[in-house]
C-alpha cells in the first residue's frame, strides 16, 4: 500500500475523532520515544508549539488589556466627577484625554488580537492534523516492520524447538546405550577392568532417570494429542 493510500486510510479512521493537541499530550511524547521522530515531524512539532504559545500569549494579553481598560474607565469616571470641584481643571482634562487615548489604543489591540484568535485555532488544528497523520504513518511502519521480524523469529524459534527436541531424544538414547554397555561390560569383565574407561555409573539410578524422562515425554505427547483431538471435536 502506498503512502498516499495509507494517508487516506488514516484520515478516514481519524475522521470525527477529538484528538488533543499532540505536543501537549504526554502520551504522544512517550509514543515518540518508542517510534522516533522524522525531520518533518520535528518541524511540525516546532510550528505547532509556536502556534500554541502564541495563542496562550494573546489570551493572557487580552485578559490584561481588559483589566487595564476597566481601570482606565474607572479613572475617567472619577476624574469627571472630581473635575467639577477641582481647581486644577486643566490637569484633570489632560488626564482624561490621556485615558481616552489609551482606551482607544487598547480597543485597537483587542480588535487585532481577536482577529488573530479567529485564525489561530484553525491553524493549530491543521498543523496538529498533519502531525497526527505523520505519527500514524510512522507507527504503521514500525508495527509492520516488527510484525515481519516477529514472524521470522517465531519461525526460527519453532525450528530450534524441533532441533532441541531431536537433540534431547538423541542425548537420552546415547545415555541409555552407555548405561546398557556399561552394565554388559561390568557383567563380563568385572568392575575393576572398567576403571580404565574412567566411567563411574550408578547403573540403576541412571536407568530409572532415563525411564522417567521417557515416561514424561510420552505423557506430554499424549496430552498434545488429546488437545488436538478436543480441538477437532469442537469444530
Amino acid at each position: 500500500m502506498s503512502d498516499k493510500e495509507n494517508e487516506k486510510k488514516f484520515q478516514v479512521a481519524l475522521s470525527g475523532k477529538n484528538v488533543p493537541t499532540l505536543t501537549l499530550d504526554n502520551k504522544w511524547h512517550k509514543l515518540m520515544d518508542e517510534v522516533g521522530k522524522t525531520a518533518e515531524m520535528i518541524k511540525l512539532e516546532e510550528k505547532l508549539n509556536a502556534l500554541v504559545k502564541e495563542q496562550g500569549r494573546i489570551t493572557n494579553e487580552l485578559k490584561d488589556l481588559k483589566k487595564l481598560k476597566t481601570k482606565l474607565m474607572d479613572e475617567i469616571v472619577n476624574n469627571m466627577e472630581g473635575a467639577e470641584k477641582s481647581t486644577k481643571a486643566s490637569t484633570e482634562k489632560k488626564k482624561l484625554e490621556d485615558n481616552k487615548r489609551l482606551i482607544n489604543e487598547i480597543n485597537e489591540k483587542v480588535e487585532g488580537n481577536n482577529d488573530k484568535m479567529l485564525d489561530l485555532p484553525k491553524e493549530i488544528t491543521e498543523v496538529n492534523n498533519e502531525l497526527m497523520l505523520l505519527t500514524m504513518a510512522e507507527c504503521y511502519k514500525v508495527i509492520r516492520s516488527n510484525t515481519h521480524d516477529i514472524e521470522e523469529i517465531g519461525g526460527w524459534i519453532k525450528k530450534m524447538r524441533m532441533e532441541l527436541k531431536k537433540n534431547i531424544l538423541h542425548k537420552q538414547h546415547m545415555e541409555l546405550v552407555n548405561v546398557q554397555l556399561y552394565s554388559y561390560m561390568q557383567g563380563i569383565f568385572g568392575p575393576d577392568v572398567l576403571d580404565i574407561f574412567d566411567i563411574d555409573y550408578d547403573i540403576e539410578a541412571a536407568r530409572q532417570a532415563l525411564i522417567a524422562k521417557r515416561e514424561a515425554i510420552k505423557e506430554e505427547k499424549e496430552r498434545e494429542e488429546k488437545k488436538k483431538e478436543a480441538a477437532l471435536n469442537r469444530h
